[in-house]
């Protein structure tokens, strides 16, 4: 069997952009006519930079070879250009079509992905998700903390068990900072509120992204630990383990990271710096199912858990959902709400969740198929913005309280 095509499908997700602005999905057609997809979390670069980087790769590493070698396509394309080094564009495109070689591998031998990485230990996966609260005016309002109060009972009584929310102001540039005193209420008010309304029934997710130096997150850290939030998400920009680790030294909340390193060398030395204790790799963007596979048993090792990001498309949620089934170390999946709107559309068959937990697929490989007739209906996208974007200034302590009441 050999790999003899690739096309590449540059999703616009509508309005409004629950999962990203974009996404990119890849298709890998085999001389057998086997097809696999793939998913591509969001890179560093616009979609019409990285369509060439990812026919680039694809035609350098993996035309003409044989699907089932990811071990043999990781190493040539990890070391390309004489590298050797986790490169987060590079293993972008390297997680998404290593996911669709995947889908292709369990396609052939009739078996969910996770039958062939080691066998399903979870038969249903807890997940949670973020709080997206909609105001009187039909808006997405993430400012409101008694909005927000709500919004959490409403989820909690669809079943979710965990909720996340992030009130610690803009990511910009130039993060980290120290979060105003106005700021540290805001954040407090939320977790006091939200815990009022859902008691123990639901653990508390406080998400952060980097926003703030370690000083200030361990400020903030023990204004929070009353609440008893499962996790303490990110609080220092990711490029320095052992800043996460002075944070998780300092405080009794769990610290998860991960959404933005790549690679098991990154994950090691976050975890020999005590850095986090629940990792959140993103399978489209870390290296890719197997590259995941191996982060979640350096975990293993250190008694750490896994809860892996998804802020992307049902496709990369897929691959997540085949990683989570056969890792005894995995703690929660992230969901996008129950798995409706465009994530539904634009598949044949939706994905399964059910009164709190994901059903992982029985179907062989990944267990999804994209519908084709609604890709091409939004594709190509035709926007400027990013996946995901930082805001280009710093925080004006002023600006960021008169913005957020």
């Amino acid at each position: 069997m050999k790999i003899v095509s690739l096309q590449t499908h540059v999703v616009a997700v509508p309005p409004p952009h629950i999962g990203g602005m974009y996404w990119l999905f890849v298709q890998l057609t085999t001389d057998c006519g086997i097809q696999g997809v793939g998913e591509i979390y969001s890179a560093t670069f616009g979609p019409e930079a990285m369509v060439p980087v990812i026919e680039d790769v694809f035609q350098r590493y993996l035309l003409d070879e044989d699907p089932h070698h990811v071990e043999r396509f990781f190493r040539q394309a990890y070391s390309s250009g004489f590298t050797q080094r986790p490169d987060l564009t590079m293993m972008g495109v390297v997680s998404g079509l290593e996911m669709a070689c995947w889908d292709i591998i369990g396609k052939a031998a009739d078996k969910p992905v996770y039958e062939l990485l080691g066998g399903m230990v979870n038969e249903r996966l807890r997940s949670y998700t973020y709080l997206y609260p909609v105001n009187a005016r039909g808006e997405h309002d993430y400012d409101d903390p008694d909005l927000a109060a709500e919004y959490a009972v409403k989820y909690m009584e669809q079943g979710f068990t965990a909720l996340k929310f992030d009130p610690a102001g803009p990511y910009t540039a130039y993060s980290g900072h120290q979060l105003s005193l106005e700021v540290m209420d805001r954040c407090e008010t939320f977790c006091r509120k939200i815990r009022e309304a859902v008691g123990n029934r639901c653990d508390l997710l406080f998400g952060t992204h980097g926003q703030m130096v370690p000083s200030s997150a361990i400020r903030l850290a023990r204004r929070l630990e009353k609440y008893d939030p499962l996790w303490f998400e990110e609080p220092v920009p990711p490029g320095q383990e052992h800043a996460m680790g002075q944070v998780a030294a300092r405080t009794s909340i769990p610290i998860a990271c991960g959404e933005r390193l790549t690679t098991k060398y990154e994950f090691h030395r976050l975890l020999t710096s005590g850095g986090a204790s629940i990792l959140q790799m993103n399978v489209g963007r870390c290296g890719g199912l197997l590259e995941a596979k191996k982060i979640a048993s350096l975990a293993e090792v250190h008694y750490a858990q896994i809860a892996p990001h998804l802020y992307n498309g049902p496709v990369g949620a897929a691959a997540s959902f085949q990683l989570a089934a056969c890792t005894p170390n995995f703690l929660i999946q992230e969901s996008i709400e129950t798995w409706g709107g465009f994530h539904a559309e634009v598949l044949k068959k939706p994905l399964h969740w059910e009164d709190g937990y994901i059903i992982p697929s029985r179907e062989p490989g990944l267990g999804v198929e994209l519908d084709m007739e609604v890709v091409r209906r939004h594709s190509p996208y035709s926007g400027q913005r990013l996946h995901l974007q930082m805001a280009p200034k710093p925080v004006d302590v002023r600006d960021d309280a008169a913005a957020r009441g």
